[in-house]
C-alpha cells in the first residue's frame, strides 16, 4: 500500500501542477472569478493531499488500518477536487454537471475520514 500512496501522491501532484497552469491560464478568460476561486481550491486540496500521501507512503507500513487512511485520501481527492472540476468547467460550457453537485462534499468526507483515521492511530 506503500507504493501505492506513493504513486497516488507523486500523480496527484502532478497533475495538481497541470491543472493549476490550466485554471491560471486557460481558464481564466473563460471562467467568472467565483468559478476560478472554486477551481484553485480543487487544485488547492488535491495538492495538500497529494503531499500527505508522499508523507505517509513514506512514513507508514503496511498495517490494514494505515490502508483505510490512504484509501480515505485517495477517494476523498478523486470525488472532492475532480468533481469540483467537473463542475466548474461543465458550468462555464453552460452544461452543468449536476450529479458532480452531491460528490464533492462526499468527496471531503472522505478526506475528513482520512485525517479522524490519522489522529485515531497517533492517539493509539
Amino acid at each position: 500500500m506503500n507504493e501505492i500512496a506513493l504513486i497516488f501522491g507523486a500523480v496527484f501532484g502532478l497533475l495538481s501542477v497541470i491543472f493549476g497552469a490550466f485554471g491560471a491560464h486557460l481558464l481564466k478568460k473563460k471562467l467568472t472569478t467565483e468559478q476560478l476561486q472554486s477551481f484553485e481550491t480543487g487544485v488547492k486540496y488535491q495538492m495538500y493531499h497529494a503531499i500527505v500521501l508522499l508523507v505517509l507512503g513514506f512514513q507508514l507500513n503496511n498495517e490494514s488500518a494505515n490502508n483505510y487512511i490512504i484509501n480515505a485520501f485517495i477517494i476523498g481527492i478523486i470525488l472532492f477536487s475532480f468533481s469540483i472540476y467537473g463542475l466548474v468547467i461543465s458550468s462555464a460550457n453552460n452544461k452543468k454537471i449536476k450529479i458532480l453537485g452531491p460528490i464533492t462534499p462526499l468527496g471531503g468526507l472522505f478526506l475528513i475520514i482520512g485525517w479522524v483515521l490519522l489522529i485515531y492511530k497517533f492517539i493509539n
